[in-house]
């Protein structure tokens, strides 16, 4: 009797073995690799969103300030006019954004901003995880 309960002791001791740890890697691999693309695929779809709505805050600022000033911050003024005024500016009645980051692309890259713009008032893009012109996907360019 003490046999008996002396293996029931052991087996209970006794860890996993290698092939079931291996198994468990398997099936953890294999569901990562479902899943994987999915998430990394959000994740890259959320930052494009990211950089829409951060060139609408800088657009509805932008608004602000030309209501206030009769005129759109110049290319050489920048984006920086909406934190601080330019000199010999009247009516400047910001800051119209408080954090300097809010001026940042998801990718921690400044706006790029012209104006007069082209087709309107001013240009305001974010140039993409590339940082460079064009792009697919997540590379793509966000403009106002």
């Amino acid at each position: 009797m003490k046999a008996t309960a002396g293996k029931s002791l052991s087996r209970r001791h006794r860890g996993f073995t290698l092939l079931e740890l291996v198994m468990v890697l398997v099936i953890i691999g294999v569901i990562l690799s479902m899943v994987g693309p999915r998430v990394f695929n959000s994740l890259s779809r959320a930052t494009g969103e990211q950089a829409k709505i951060k060139v609408e805050q800088i657009g509805s600022a932008l608004e602000l300030y030309k209501l206030d000033t009769g005129r759109y911050p110049t290319s050489q003024e920048g984006l920086g006019a909406l934190l601080a005024a330019p000199p010999g500016l009247a009516n400047w009645n910001g800051p119209y954004i408080r954090d300097p980051k809010a001026l940042k692309d998801p990718w921690s890259r400044d706006f790029a901003y012209r104006s007069p713009g082209e087709k309107g008032g001013y240009d305001l893009v974010s140039l993409g995880a590339d940082g460079k012109e064009g792009g697919e996907g997540e590379n793509r360019d966000v403009r106002n």
